[in-house]
C-alpha cells in the first residue's frame, strides 16, 4: 500500500476550495439581500427629519389607536379616539404585506362598516405589515406601521 503525501499543490486547492465555497455563498447571499429590498423610504431623509417633528406633535394630538386583526378571510382595521369611539378618516390608504419582501404585498380596499375599516383579503399565517395613512376630517395625516399576527 501506498503511502500519499500532502504536497502544496493540494494545500493550495484545499485553500482555493474552502475560499471558494465561502465567497461563492457570500455572493448569493448578497444578491438575494438586493434583490428582495423594497426600495427607499423617502426621497430626501433630511428633509423627511426636518419636517419630522411637526407631523408627530399633530399626529400625536389626535389620540388615536389603531389595531388589526385577521379573521374569515377578511382584515379589519380599528381606529378610535381617546374616548374609545370609532374613527372615521377623511381619506384611507393602506398596503398590507410581509416585513421583509415586497412579493406578497397588496393594496386592499377598506370599507368603514360603522364602527371599524373592514377589507376582504385572505392572508397565510405569519407576521403582516400594515402600512397605513389615513386623513383626519381636519386635513391631518396620520400615517402609522401596524403589526398584524395572522393565526390561522
Amino acid at each position: 500500500m501506498r503511502q500519499r503525501q500532502l504536497t502544496g499543490r493540494h494545500v493550495l486547492m484545499i485553500f482555493c476550495g474552502a475560499f471558494g465555497v465561502i465567497i461563492s455563498v457570500n455572493l448569493v447571499l448578497a444578491y438575494s439581500a438586493v434583490s428582495t429590498f423594497p426600495g427607499l423610504e423617502v426621497k430626501n431623509s433630511y428633509i423627511a427629519s426636518q419636517q419630522f417633528d411637526e407631523r408627530k406633535v399633530a399626529q400625536e394630538a389626535l389620540g388615536w389607536t389603531v389595531r388589526a386583526d385577521a379573521e374569515a378571510g377578511q382584515v379589519r382595521l380599528s381606529i378610535t379616539d381617546a374616548e374609545g369611539a370609532p374613527v372615521r378618516v377623511g381619506a384611507l390608504d393602506a398596503v398590507v404585506g410581509r416585513a421583509t419582501h415586497v412579493a406578497d404585498d397588496v393594496r386592499p380596499e377598506f370599507y368603514f362598516d360603522g364602527e371599524v375599516y373592514v377589507a376582504p383579503i385572505e392572508l397565510a399565517r405569519g407576521n403582516w405589515n400594515i402600512r397605513m395613512t389615513a386623513q383626519a376630517e381636519d386635513g391631518t395625516q396620520f400615517a402609522q406601521r401596524v403589526i398584524l399576527h395572522v393565526t390561522r
